[in-house]
């Protein structure tokens, strides 16, 4: 069984309520509903933390990432300055897939760089929940093929 933890960053515990149009109408607890839905179809392990606090996002990578196959994370704000989360990142040893809901891209400028996604195999961005969902279908191939057959 595939053991995979997800990581959702600050502010995210207000999906719902904030801006729509962005973030869509699921809250946090939808959200996760559904993916571990999913999950659960495909015999995986999740492990879900949300957190507004750079420290305790730090501090779940260090404590779970040696109990994982993978780990997905959306570290929403920290996403462009947190160079705390993409050291702690960096220093694991399992495949890490940063997701948003939002397609980062589309919108303000500083929006577009990530410092955490260079610790990542993969980024994937703009399609809601469905971001998590593909995320962890890209984490089964991965860990199926190997790093070296991943782009064949």
């Amino acid at each position: 069984m595939l053991k995979i933890g997800i990581i959702n960053g600050p502010n995210l515990n207000m999906l719902g309520k904030r801006d729509k149009k962005i973030y869509g109408n699921l809250t946090l607890e939808e959200m996760n509903h559904k993916i571990e839905s999913f999950a659960k179809k495909e015999d995986i392990e999740l492990t879900i933390k949300q957190s507004n606090f750079e420290g305790e996002i730090i501090e779940f990578i260090q404590q779970n990432s040696s109990k994982l196959n993978g780990l997905i994370i959306n570290p929403a704000a920290y996403t462009h300055y947190s160079y705390a989360i993409a050291d702690a990142l960096q220093d694991c040893t399992i495949p890490i897939i940063e997701v948003h809901l939002s397609n980062i891209f589309s919108r303000e400028d500083f929006r577009g760089k990530s410092v955490s996604a260079p610790a990542c195999i993969g980024q994937i961005a703009g399609f809601g929940f469905q971001s998590y969902i593909l995320a962890i279908h890209a984490l089964q191939d991965f860990l199926k093929k190997g790093s070296s057959e991943i782009n064949k």
